[in-house]
This record gives C-alpha cells, structure tokens and sequence, in this order.
C-alpha cells in the first residue's frame, strides 16, 4: 500500500474557517480539501438544497426532448421507453415510464437482453418498437453512438430522444434530441450525472412544463440515489443533491419494489454503501442472470404481495449470481497463475464458458488482488465480449480507444467499460492492450494507494467530532470518507485475529493515555504480528460506528497498519 498524505490547506485559511463555523481544525482541513472554503459553501454542503438543482433546459437539446414529447401525448402516439439491463439502466427505465404512465397511458419499457442483444439500442428492439406501432423510442443510460441504429429507426418512421451520460464519440446520432452533459456543445454546468439522473432531469423538464415543482418528485429519488450509488459517479454537486434527498426517500418512504427487496434483507437505516452492495447487486442480477424486465417489473409495482413475489425471485438471481462470480474468480485466478502472467501490466483473460453476466464483477475481483488494469472475455455469440475495470487515477477507456484498430465496439467510462471483438483479433488485441498501458501508465498506480485526509490524535475524536462528521455524507467518488492517521499506537492486550476463517484483525488501541478504540481491519489478520508485539504503530483508518446489542460506539476500520 503507497499511504500518501493529503497536503495541509495554508494554516491562516483552516484557521478562519475554523472559527467562522465554530468547529475544530480537522473538521476545517477536511472542508479545504473538498473545495470549500467559505461559511455559505459549507451550508450548502451540510444542508442539501433541492433549490440548488439546476435548470434542466440548460441542458443542450432539452428543449426539443420536451417539445418531441408534448407531441406525441397531444397525438396519442405510442412511446417505448428503452434502456440498459444495468442498475443505472432499469432504474431509468422504471423512474420515466412510472412518472410518463401516471398521466398518460400509451406507454411501454423495452430492456434488452444482455446474451441476445448485447448492450445498448439493438435492431432488434427497434424492430419491436415497428411491429407494435412505436413511433417515438427515449433511450435512456445509452444511444449516444448508436448512429447506425438510430438512422435505421429513422427510416422506419420512428423518432428518437437520447439520453445518456456516457462519452460520445466524434459524431451524434441523428436523433430529435440528445441530452447528455458530456456533450462538448452542451453548457449544463454538472458533467457528472448519471443515466437516470439525466432521465430525472427529463422529468423535471416536463413538470416546468406541466407547472409542478420540484417537490412533486421527490418520490423518483430512491432510484436515483440507487443509480448514483451503483454506477460509481462522483457524489458532488448536483449528484450529492440528489443522493441526500434520495436516501432519504429510501429509508422513509421508498417505492413498493425496494420495499420488498429491504424486506428481503432486513437492514433499518441505508447509507449510499448499503445503497451499493444491498439493493444495487440484487438490480443487477435480474440483468445478469436472467433479463432486465424483471428489474423494472418490481421497480414499477405497486401492489407489495406482487412486489415480494418478484425480490423472491430476483434474491434467488442474486444467490446464482454469487455462486457463478465466485466459482469464474477462482478460475480466473487459476489461469493466471498457469501462464505465469502475475507479472504483467495488465490482466486480460478469456473462457468461452464464462457467464456474460458476471464477468464484470469478475473483473473488480481480479483487479482488488492484482491491481492494474483488467480485462475479462468470454464467448457472446460470433465474438468475444468483455467487461473492462481500470486502477484509480488510469483512464482504461482512453487505453481501448488506443487499441481501437482490434475492437469492434466499446464504450464506458473512465474506470469501467465494456467492448466486443472478433475471435481471431484476441491475442493481437491482448498484446496491443498491454502495450499501451505499459507506456502510459506511471508504475506507481499499479501499487494501491491509500489517500490519508489528515492526520489526528485519539484524545480528539469525540461524539461531537463524529456527529460532525457523519455530516460529510453521502460519501463516494468525489466526497470519500475521511481517512485518517494515527501514529504512536499500541494494542491493550485484546488484539486478535477473528472470523470463521480467522481473515480479520480486531484490536483496542490507545495512544498514550487517550480513551481506548476497538478496530477491526477485514482480511488483515496478516498484521497482527505488527499490532500485537508491544511495539508502537500507525494506522490508516476510517471512523464509524458499531452496533453491538443495542449499544453504538465509535470504532475504526483499518486501512493498513505499519511499524
């Protein structure tokens, strides 16, 4: 692990912040380091303002989406919703099909499947939407290079609205509107949202236009803060807006469908981390292990005992989809290993029996154990598909846009994507990949970083530090939860490792004569030597809470340990 240390803000600046908000230091520092430096910035951090949204018709082409819509209700025409069988996607889907159907009735949802038509608008789902008189398609979470395809729809009369939030290529489609904010013509001032935010953005455009507000669709947000939690986007400025509001509606009042996916698990209070490895994996499994349309089924349900019925089913999708991840990781590991390529930089590998659906995952897991760009292909259809994930601060998409000349399709962000090759172009393709990442990528960031916020002593941490604290969420990209570091430590004498494989490392700690802090640090247990000798050491740490028989207290959760 490379600990790096933040850089301190200048000492008059933390110091006039400190005291025109009436906190501690640290609490300063850690503001600086997000970018805000005044009382009035610090308010809207803290206090999450619906007022702050911007306004949707400043984004490029909203005029014309609205415009395009308002026809068709006026006409009575047929409107397919369509989207991707991902989270970000069947939540878009769910959220303007669900908001266009409680006020007009013409109205159908078309989610693709993933093994029989790939990502994205396909010519088959067109073809759909021709058969069963569709004449305008809103395609949300992709299109944005779908030119061929939408040229296709053109010619059979239909229309198309886009709206997407990946990067387009050096041509649009020639759709009646193409909302995207990373358009470069596109002045919306927040670049980040993702797919069903830009979708809560098309609604908010139509209330304007209807003479609702804003409060009229609060009720949308639990699955936006779900997408905005799933596909990993930066949680700042408009995202931040609409993830606070959002969990909110998730743990006070959240749609029938999530209702029954909570009830499923049994979890009280969500933050956006239970958002992401609760309700976001079990979305994600109809799509993986089955279609898409059974995500949108129970997102859009309103009647609970149906609603039970299909997270029965999509929890059964989710345990199938464990077992396969598990069982592809492990043979993925083993392949590796036979080629002897622990020592390249990059991971690319390839069976053509691996399940499509979960090589993405597949590909998180290789990267957390060997930490450089990943890649994982299998067998889809004629060619190889693959998922692709990146190491923090390299651009995976802009490597594949280098290899361009042995792919036949890509698309994806900056850590994530996804691509399609023919089968004779693999070990070209694989050679090519490893090449350009070996010249670009600064060898540093193949070693995992740890980015440390402050450094602090254990007498400093109080309930009221902590209160503080928690106010600094929704946390991720963007807004991380603090990281912390502690030096001069020492184990009381509980320190051991724990769990039914003994993986993990609990310890007390105490720094001098400072209160006592228990820490457990998950697959750590390799540490204990380092904690346990007598001996001083530092830890990077993350501080919550641990709920124990009713009782809540302040714990860390260890990063790394050092001498």
């Amino acid at each position: 692990m490379r600990w790096t240390v933040q850089p301190k803000p200048p000492s008059q600046k933390v110091e006039d912040l400190a005291t025109a908000l009436g906190v501690e230091n640290t609490i300063a520092i850690l503001l600086l380091q997000r970018g805000i430096g005044s009382f009035e910035a610090a308010k809207k951090f803290f206090r999450p303002s619906l007022d702050d949204l911007h306004d949707p018709f400043l984004m490029k082409d909203m005029d014309r989406a609205v415009a395009r819509i308002e026809k068709a209700i006026a006409a009575k025409e047929n409107i397919l919703v369509y989207g991707d069988y991902d989270v970000d996607g069947t939540t878009s889907v769910a959220l303007l099909s669900s908001y266009l159907t409680s006020y007009y009735p013409n109205v159908a949802t078309y989610i693709p499947d993933r093994y029989d038509e790939g990502y994205g608008i396909s010519y088959k789902g067109i073809d759909f939407a021709s058969d069963n008189d569709f004449s305008l398609i809103i395609a949300l979470d992709c299109g944005i290079k779908a030119i061929e395809k939408v040229a296709y729809a053109s010619e059979k009369g239909i229309d198309f609205i886009i709206c997407d939030h990946h990067r387009p290529g050096s041509e649009l489609p020639k759709a009646v509107a193409v909302l995207d904010p990373k358009r470069d013509d596109c002045l919306y001032p927040y670049k980040e949202l993702c797919g069903c935010g830009v979708g809560f953005k098309l609604i908010q455009a139509l209330s304007v236009k209807r003479g609702l507000t804003i409060d009229d669709l609060l009720l949308y947000l639990d699955l936006v803060a779900t997408a905005i939690g799933a596909d990993i986007v930066p949680i700042t400025g408009e995202n931040r807006i609409l993830a606070h509001y959002g969990l909110k509606v998730i743990n006070s009042n959240p749609r029938t469908g999530i209702k029954a996916i909570l009830k499923q698990v049994k979890k009280e209070t969500l933050t956006i981390t239970d958002v992401v490895f609760i309700i976001a994996p079990r979305i994600n499994a109809a799509g993986r292990m089955k279609h898409g349309n059974h995500a949108v089924r129970l997102l859009t349900e309103t009647d609970m005992d149906k609603a039970m019925l299909w997270a029965e089913e999509i929890e059964q999708f989710n345990t199938d989809r464990k077992e396969a991840d598990q069982q592809i990781t492990e043979e993925a590991l083993q392949k590796i290993i036979e080629h002897k390529e622990e020592n390249r930089m990059t991971t690319v590998v390839y069976d053509e029996n691996w399940h499509k659906g979960v090589i993405g995952i597949v590909a998180s897991r290789l990267t957390e154990t060997y930490y450089r760009p990943t890649l994982v292909f299998t067998k889809s259809g004629e060619k190889l598909a693959a998922s692709a994930r990146s190491v923090r601060d390299f651009d995976v998409y802009n490597a594949l846009e280098a290899c361009a000349e042995y792919i036949e399709q890509f698309g994806g962000h900056k850590y994530a994507a996804g691509l399609t090759l023919l089968e004779d172009d693999f070990e070209k393709f694989k050679a090519e990949f490893e090449k350009v990442v070996s010249e670009t990528i600064d060898p540093k960031l193949l070693i995992p970083e740890i980015k440390i916020d402050a450094e602090i002593n254990l007498k400093d941490i109080s309930p009221k530090f902590y209160r503080i604290l928690k106010q600094f969420a929704p946390f991720g990209p963007g807004n991380m939860a603090p990281v912390f570091m502690t030096q001069h430590l020492k184990d009381t004498g509980w320190g051991k490792a724990v769990g039914e494989d003994k993986t993990h490392l609990r310890l007390v700690v105490q720094q001098g004569n400072s209160p006592t802090f228990t820490c457990i640090g998950f697959g750590m247990a390799d540490k204990q030597e380092i904690a346990c000798s007598g001996k001083p050491f530092k830890a990077a740490y993350v501080i919550d809470e641990n709920e124990w028989q009713g009782n809540v207290s302040l714990q860390f959760r260890l990063k790394d340990i050092r001498v």
